[in-house]
């Protein structure tokens, strides 16, 4: 249903974005056109955010053309609705300007959408196929009109209704089949067959359905500079900064979501290329209120262009196709380095068509690998091939390949990319430029976009994964990039030096000291890295007071390079190979406690049914496992294992006082015992269940039913048990394959409960044997414990009003009541009902229908009455 509805939302973005085209061009020849520039702009916008959010929210599991029609049609018409503005609002002034502007990203687009055509066709996906060659053909239509006006805008305007009525069609058609629940079908728009089409190849498809449009974005960027090599364009201008930062800003999204799809390498290389579109658009920017072209510091290209080598060795080893296509951006890099003018020569210009051209064949291999089932050969096989013969190197695979070190997380590591952009803003830095124009230096798209919004992509990534303390350090340097580098190289700072600035970056160097010192508990390569910024800080201060010495901020900035530059190796290495190939160090403080040992339990998401089972298996073998509930975290044990029973009141220092309880999944496991509960207590316990109500019952020789021999004397106390079903689907599947479980709090005795799996490892990590990872609990509130001791009298007392309120347990013990009090058949009236049962020897509540309500006795399970 969901993934229907993000198809129809699509749909109708592009039918909307091409109706908005063909009414302004169909009205360009007016004097007053029906849309009004600057208002088409702004309406292209929202549709592009339309189609952004259409292509992000469809299902990774079933990767369809979809996603990349949709992000590159957004990328498309964001541009264009920029220069729309900027032309509305006269910023293009020049007769010919107009078309400069449009003509790179139209051509990008037409080819781009033929291409998403042509495989559409092979991969059996005519809907998407045909929409994507109707708007190439507009769009074509739209390119051959800018060179010849003979052809006329109401011919282009046809070209755009025809792809707006491609598109309604089959959104409506889908939207009826949703409305109808499939009584009513447009013809071609049976989504039924189309999700039978769908699951049947969704198995065979890329890993990365978001590298395909990343790909055709570089095209767009390359276009620009290709355009202006060729004689298409007449000059590099303000007009194509839209293509570029619209370029840019759709590379860093498609980075994230491709950590999303669990590829590192891929996202780094977005992330890398993003900040070259935002580089070349800042150079075409700058000549708009200086006369001069800015310089690009060559130390900083070469590091770049090595960068980039580095992480295409590694992409090689995964795909070398990827591998290779990564090259030519050390190609470019090199040629960007070597040229005085940077983006406005030619050397750098004839590198980015070769770029395009790149981009394009790598962008349809993608995109025809991503449904078709007879893939197009990538190298992959060979690698591996090659090293299976290495006993050194042997590559990372498997389920468990970005698994984080604590519990689950829907993002890959993303540590490669940030220790990458490190490297890159404190090389920047080393850059010398002309204190009086700032500006005129390249040095703000390095230090900003990479130092700063990549980093601190990178921190959020981190702190997904539950990377605590590298999130906080990553997010306070990515700041500290941002605020230094917009201050020192953006003309903000000037030549007068601030006492205000100064107190600033002390402060700033205060929390780093914090890290350092947090540092030391976690390995010897973050000591070195925070410890090193701590440099950059330092002249960072003594600039601001205006003492820095010579050379010392380029001394600082390379030893904070190399430290990064190391660490960027190492993370790299880490994820494409098993074992520890440059290892980060051991911690320089030892914690005695949590992870002072070599071993550390296992930690399984709890989404997965293979986890649950593996769970199962470490219980049913004697271990103790930390898992989610419907209230709070628990640690638990197989009762059909004695030795395990014991172990979990050993290793949470269980008080003698207070005891274990037992959970069941169901009635059914009771059954043999059935005859030893009274048939009040049964229903009851029937009626309350699977709920979080705990019930304490006596004690009696059903317990000896469930296998626990000698360890039974840690569950309950000699005159009482604390025993429930969950309301929690994973806990119960996992009762079903292990049998009954004992429980208890998994916090040590005296201490809070917990409400995530990461305060488990914390607590317990090392005396369980593994953690099902579920996330934060669902209700931090405890359950509510019932004394059931006397309920055949007709007393129940509370413990504990947990989540449950007390007024809902009577009421279910007054419908059990009353179940068991029917009036016979024979016409008694109530009165005599009750006598007649009291003849008998039953045992007759107070008050007709209601449960008396008493205080409780001493309680029998202290522990179980203040937790869950």
């Amino acid at each position: 249903m969901g993934e229907s509805l993000h198809s129809c939302i699509g749909l109708l973005g592009i039918s909307a974005g091409s109706l908005l085209l063909a009414v302004h061009l169909y009205s360009s020849g007016r004097a007053a056109p029906l849309i009004p520039s600057t208002a088409l702009g702004v309406l292209l916008l929202i549709v592009s955010a339309l189609l952004a959010y259409a292509g992000i929210r469809r299902s990774l599991r079933n990767a369809s053309l979809l996603v990349s029609l949709c992000l590159t049609l957004s990328a498309l018409w964001s541009g264009y609705g920029v220069i729309l503005i900027l032309a509305g609002q006269g910023v293009l002034p020049g007769p010919g300007d107009a078309r400069d502007a449009l003509l790179p990203g139209l051509a990008t687009f037409t080819l781009a959408l033929f291409l998403l055509a042509v495989v559409g066709f092979l991969c059996g996906e005519p809907l998407l196929a045909l929409v994507a060659a109707a708007v190439s053909l507009a769009g074509a239509h739209e390119v051959a009109l800018h060179f010849s006006s003979s052809l006329g805008p109401s011919a282009v305007a046809c070209s755009h209704l025809s792809v707006c009525l491609i598109g309604g069609y089959f959104a409506l058609g889908r939207i009826l089949y949703l409305l109808t629940k499939g009584k009513v079908a447009l013809p071609g728009t049976d989504l039924a067959e189309k999700k039978g089409q769908e699951q049947g190849q969704g198995s065979a498809g890329s890993t990365n359905p978001f590298a395909a449009p990343g790909l055709l974005l570089n095209m767009l960027s390359a276009s620009v500079f290709c355009c202006r090599l060729l004689g298409v364009t007449h000059r590099l201008f303000l007009g194509h900064v839209p293509w570029l930062w619209a370029a840019g800003t759709y590379q860093i999204g498609i980075c994230v979501l491709s950590y999303r799809a669990m590829d590192v390498l891929m996202a780094t290389a977005f992330g890398f290329t993003s900040i070259l579109k935002f580089a070349g658009g800042y150079c075409l920017l700058y000549p708009t209120w200086q006369p001069e072209e800015p310089s690009l510091p060559t130390p900083f290209l070469v590091v770049f262009s090595i960068l980039f080598a580095v992480l295409s060795l590694f992409l090689s080893l995964q795909s070398p196709v990827d591998g290779l296509y990564l090259l030519v951006f050390v190609t470019y890099c090199i040629a960007l380095a070597c040229s005085p003018r940077g983006f406005f020569e030619g050397g750098p210009q004839g590198v980015a068509m070769a770029i395009f051209v790149a981009s394009a064949l790598v962008a349809l291999i993608h995109l025809y690998n991503v449904r078709a089932r007879a893939k197009i050969p990538t190298g992959k096989g060979v690698v591996k091939a090659l090293l299976a013969r290495s006993s050194l190197l042997k590559l990372r695979e498997g389920p468990d390949l970005h698994a984080p070190y604590l519990g689950y997380s829907k993002y890959a590591d993303a540590e490669v990319l940030t220790y990458a952009c490190s490297v890159l803003a404190s090389f920047a830095l080393a850059a010398t430029g002309d204190p009086q124009a700032p500006l005129a230096t390249v040095v703000i798209p390095w230090v900003v976009v990479a130092g700063g919004i990549l980093k601190l992509l990178g921190g959020s990534v981190a702190f997904a994964r539950g990377k605590t303390l590298e999130s906080s350090a990553f997010i306070l340097y990515s700041v500290m990039w941002i605020i230094w580098g917009l201050t020192r190289y953006g003309g903000l700072y000037g030549t007068a030096r601030s006492f205000h600035t100064a107190v600033g970056i002390v402060s700033f160097m205060l929390f780093n000291c914090f890290i350092v010192f947090c540092s030391l508990f976690l390995n010897t390569a973050w000591f070195f890295y925070s410890l090193s910024f701590m440099l950059i800080a330092v002249s960072f201060l003594l600039d601001a007071i205006h003492a820095l010495p010579t050379g010392y901020d380029i001394a600082a900035t390379l030893i904070f390079g190399l430290v990064s530059f190391y660490c960027f190796l190492a993370a790299l290495a880490s994820s494409t190979f098993e074992g520890c190939c440059l290892p980060m160090g051991r911690p320089m403080v030892q914690l005695s406690g949590v992870g002072a040992g070599t071993t550390k339990c296992l930690h399984l998401p709890a989404r997965k049914a293979s986890s649950v089972k593996r769970i199962a298996d470490i219980l049913r073998n004697g271990g103790t496992c930390g898992i989610p509930t419907d209230t709070v975290y628990v640690l638990v044990a197989a009762c059909s294992r004695p030795d395990a029973v014991e172990k979990a009141h050993r290793s949470k220092r269980q008080a003698q006082d207070r005891p274990m309880s037992l959970w069941i999944s169901s009635l059914k496991q009771l059954e043999p015992a059935k005859h030893l509960f009274t048939p009040l207590l049964w229903d009851f316990m029937e009626a309350s269940w699977p709920s979080p109500i705990s019930l304490v019952i006596p004690r009696g020789e059903w317990v000896d039913f469930l296998g626990m021999k000698d360890s039974a004397k840690y569950v309950g106390t000699p005159q009482s048990v604390a025993i429930r079903i969950p309301d929690c689907s994973v806990t119960t599947h996992l009762i079903d394959l292990v049998g009954p479980i004992v429980v208890t709090s998994a916090n040590p005795t005296g201490e809070a409960d917990t409400t995530h799996h990461n305060q488990v490892y914390a607590k317990l990590g090392d005396k369980v044997d593994a953690v099902l990872c579920g996330g934060p609990s669902p209700e931090n509130i405890a359950s509510t414990v019932v004394d059931c001791t006397k309920i055949d009298s007709g007393n129940i007392g509370f413990f504990r009003v947990g989540i449950i309120p007390k007024s809902q347990v009577l009421q279910i013990l007054e419908q059990v009541q009353k179940k068991h009090l029917v009036v016979p058949s024979s016409g008694l009236c109530p009165t005599k009902g009750w006598e007649e049962l009291q003849s008998h020897g039953h045992a007759v509540p107070n008050g007709v229908g209601r449960a008396a309500l008493v205080e409780p006795g001493p309680d029998p399970d202290p522990e179980h009455h203040t937790r869950f």
